[in-house]
């Protein structure tokens, strides 16, 4: 995997994969690359937790790890990546606001700028 900052090869393919469980064809759109870049602005005390929180909800089924802090947290940025309406850059795939069908006139007009995340 190209372009991480933080994620080895296997850490992402985890991410992923545990993206995709808890939002069903979120892969699509890359959610490492944005975990990614808010793992690289985390202290590394926090970072190493979220990785072990990724990691830790990556055993067994998701049932097992449902209303523990690690799930809590390794679900929200998985919410986050997608339907913040994230796609890397250089995927084609359609965002999850036209999945959702999110098309107020101000939703329409709002040009999506992650280099804030250093994702350009």
């Amino acid at each position: 995997m190209v372009g991480l900052r933080v994620l080895d090869d296997d850490a992402a393919r985890m991410v992923v994969r545990v993206c995709d469980a808890i939002v069903p064809g979120s892969a699509r759109v890359r959610p490492e690359v944005y975990v990614d870049a808010l793992l690289a602005a985390m202290d590394d005390p926090t970072r190493d937790a979220a990785i072990a929180a990724f990691a830790s909800v990556s055993t067994g089924s998701l049932d097992d790890h449902a209303g523990t802090p690690d799930f809590m947290w390794v679900r929200a940025l998985a919410i986050e990546a997608f339907y913040s309406d994230f796609v890397a850059p250089g995927v084609e795939a359609r965002g999850a606001w036209e999945e959702i069908d999110f098309n107020t006139p101000l939703a329409r007009r709002l040009a999506k700028d992650w280099s804030y995340l250093g994702i350009a």
